[in-house]
């Protein structure tokens, strides 16, 4: 019982700081970054979830995160962006994750890749046009370099921090 507790415990702590990274991150001043291009800190707390606790509860950490933060703070469009990009990210995340020996931050690298494609995607459908795929260098670029961050930070919490009650 205390592991399932313990297990229960962490995944929500985890729900949090993902949401709280990207609330801190939904804050920075649109004159420090490039619109559109952000960091996606939060995933950090998923690439985490994936590799200590496993599939089900890295996809329940990012969509809690989406769902939640879209009715706090969001819009309707903004929920379709981000589940979106979170959905395709998180999916080839897994299958890298279980079908190559890529670490977290290859892992992390194409997340945030496939993350600005997802968006990118839902933004020709929206607003039924292709003209915003000229901007997907420009975000491949900053998906990578962000990956490159993000999957840092998540492989070092993986090896320090501790999921078990020993």
């Amino acid at each position: 019982m205390k592991n399932k507790t313990l297990k229960l415990t962490t995944l929500a702590l985890t729900v949090t700081i993902a949401m709280l990274l990207s609330y801190i991150e939904s804050r920075v001043p649109a004159f420090v970054s490039i619109p559109g291009i952000k960091v996606g800190l939060a995933n950090i707390a998923v690439i985490f979830a994936l590799y200590k606790f496993g599939v089900k509860e890295a996809a329940a950490v990012s969509i809690i995160r989406v769902l939640l933060l879209s009715t706090l703070f969001g819009t309707p469009v903004s929920f379709i962006y981000s589940v979106t990009g979170a959905i395709l990210s998180l999916t080839v995340m897994i299958v890298l994750k279980k079908l190559t020996p890529l670490t977290e931050v290859g892992v992390s690298v194409f997340g945030g890749v496939t993350h600005n494609i997802g968006q990118i995607g839902a933004a020709c459908v929206m607003l039924s046009t292709n003209v915003v795929i000229y901007y997907l260098p420009f975000l491949l670029l900053s998906g990578t370099v962000a990956g490159i961050a993000v999957g840092i930070i998540s492989a070092l919490l993986v090896k320090r921090v501790r999921t078990d009650n020993k």
